[in-house]
């Protein structure tokens, strides 16, 4: 009789597996949903949009990019740490949206570390300082320096919003720089890159791929890179680090995020497709171009990063004082 029991128990186990194991197996056989929190044109989507037909191609399905801008990326996080952990939701976040936000944001909903399943890495990204010739006319990064300083609170510099990383980026410098300047937040990248175009402001820290052309069109001038390399796409544009303000450093990386409990198989599945789009020498050079690095994590060596990052973007926040409205 036990052994009866028990016989029929090993099979109902068996049958009830079967269709997890199957949808892991097949996954995916339906189109992919990726949440984005920023607007449509920003830095963000450049960098999705540039990957897309390669993950597509791996994976076999198309990639349907839902934008979900608000909150610097928080309702799109939002929305992926409450998803259904099936393999069709996932999110692309930042070192901003999983590093700056919990210190910003004291009570969102979610936890970016215990509510996510970190897939890895796609690109880090250099900002770079530009500005507007005719709001400042500064050749360097130390004649910038020395025209603000002479000019206590009269320049304004833009952010694509509160608590980003251009934002805290800029911040840090002024910081570090001992300048008197004030911060006008706007609502994304498209936004304001057109602030500083149109000399609302006359400056910002902003990714080199949506200056890049602006650059080229002599519409803006580009001083000094964030990063303690020079950016290949702009190798005459020194860094701010060698530039007039020493040990200065600041950088964001794009990456894929998953919600919590999602299948490990699925999502070595997700990294592997990953790595294979980075992997592919006409991606890395299109990426090169626009002044970005690509680089693929592991899932564990991508959830370290987030750690970090965390924990390093915090003390960021707390030095600058940076503050949401």
């Amino acid at each position: 009789m036990l052994r009866s029991l028990l016989g029929a128990f090993a099979a109902f186990l068996t049958a009830t597996s079967v269709p997890a194991q199957s949808q892991t197996a097949e996954w995916p056989s339906k189109p992919i949903t990726v949440l984005m929190g920023f607007p449509a044109g920003s830095g963000v989507d450049v960098i999705a949009r540039m990957l897309q037909p390669s993950l597509e191609k791996s994976l076999g399905q198309r990639l349907i990019i839902d934008y979900k801008p608000g909150a610097g990326g928080n309702v799109a996080s939002e929305a992926v740490a409450h998803a259904k952990p099936d393999g069709y939701t996932f999110l692309l976040g930042t070192a901003a949206t999983h590093g700056v936000n919990p210190a910003l944001y004291p009570r969102l909903s979610f936890d970016v570390e215990a509510d996510f399943t970190p897939i890895s890495t796609l690109v880090d990204v250099s900002n770079v300082l530009t500005i507007n010739p005719a709001v400042i006319d500064a050749t360097s990064v130390k004649d910038f320096i020395a025209k603000v300083k002479a000019a206590p609170g009269k320049y304004n510099y833009a952010s694509t919003g509160n608590g980003t990383g251009t934002h805290l980026a800029f911040a840090e410098f002024v910081h570090k720089a001992g300048l008197d300047m004030v911060h006008v937040p706007y609502k994304g990248g498209p936004d304001a890159i057109q602030a500083v175009l149109k000399g609302d402001v006359c400056c910002i820290f902003n990714q080199v791929q949506t200056v890049l052309q602006h650059a080229k069109a002599g519409k803006v001038r580009l001083l000094g890179v964030t990063t303690k390399k020079r950016v290949a796409a702009i190798p005459d544009v020194p860094t701010i680090d060698e530039a007039g303000v020493p040990g200065y450093e600041s950088y964001t990386w794009f990456a894929i995020f998953g919600p919590k409990g999602l299948d490990r198989a699925i999502a070595e599945k997700m990294n592997l497709a990953i790595k294979t789009a980075l992997d592919d020498p006409e991606t890395q050079k299109k990426l090169a171009e626009l002044g970005n690095t690509p680089r693929y994590e592991t899932l564990d060596q991508f959830k370290a990063t987030v750690k970090a990052d965390r924990a390093k973007w915090a003390e960021v926040v707390k030095q600058v004082g940076a503050k949401v409205d």
